[in-house]
């Protein structure tokens, strides 16, 4: 069942997703060689202390950590580890931020010092991959208008999109109906509807869009070693269009 949210929760919503985008802000000015994703796990964890917010996946199914901390052919769900970061890696940062009963989820894939053109050219297409599916975001579209729209692009650039993990709605828990796949076919799956909110979060590999599982039963990897790359954010639909509840501008 797809619950849709009133205005009011919309906005207790939008609240944590200010908290959560500006967190995001912070950890862009700390990501640099030498940094270790276990320190940007204790500076979320603090941060969002400060600010009344609690981390939601901490917790969720036994997981340990506020964040998710996935480095290069990860493609989601990694461990935050006291390994340095070394110049050249990308890491995604995944969080889902808890405020006054509501909640956000964004993730943001980081470039640590300076990378190749290449892993420049996968960021930017997974980024813009995130906002074709914004812009497929309107009431009477379908669901596989959204996953379409970021295929198509996506394989137009030379990369594939991850099939196993998906954007989901979210609510009073982190993942409810609808389910938000980042591929399909256009006009197919549940009409999209004012009152919906969800997360676009597409993850797109620099090879082929297969996976494996660490033995942690958490992580998944790219399953031919390539890089892996995810931009997220939590969408609500309303009567002005879709609102990007965790905007970083």
């Amino acid at each position: 069942m797809i619950v849709l949210k009133s205005s009011r929760e919309i906005e207790k919503m939008a609240e944590a997703g200010k908290i959560l985008a500006a967190c995001h802000k912070e950890i862009a000015k700390r990501m640099k060689p030498g940094v270790t994703t276990w320190e940007i796990e204790e500076f979320v964890d603090g941060f969002l202390k400060k600010h009344g917010a609690t981390p939601e996946q901490k917790g969720y199914r036994g997981y340990k950590y506020a964040t998710c901390a996935s480095v290069n052919d990860e493609i989601c769900h990694g461990f935050p580890r006291k390994e340095p970061l070394s110049q050249g890696d990308i890491v995604t940062i995944d969080m889902v931020v808890k405020y006054n009963g509501a909640l956000a989820d964004s993730a943001w894939t980081y470039a640590v010092g300076e990378v190749p053109d290449d892993i420049k050219q996968l960021l930017s297409v997974t980024k813009e991959a995130l906002y074709k599916g914004i812009e497929q975001v309107k009431a009477g579209n379908r669901i596989g208008d959204i996953g379409h729209a970021i295929q198509t692009y996506v394989e137009s650039e030379g990369f594939s999109v991850v099939r196993d993990f998906i954007g989901h709605g979210i609510g009073a828990v982190i993942h409810e109906k609808p389910d938000i796949p980042h591929f399909g076919l256009p006009g197919k799956g549940a009409r999209l509807k004012e009152g919906m909110v969800f997360t676009i979060e597409p993850m797109v590999n620099m090879g082929q869009y297969h996976m494996k599982m660490d033995e942690n039963g958490w992580t998944a990897r790219t399953a031919d070693n390539s890089l892996s790359a995810q931009y997220e954010h939590t969408i609500a639909l309303t009567r002005e269009g879709p609102i990007i509840l965790t905007n970083q501008d």
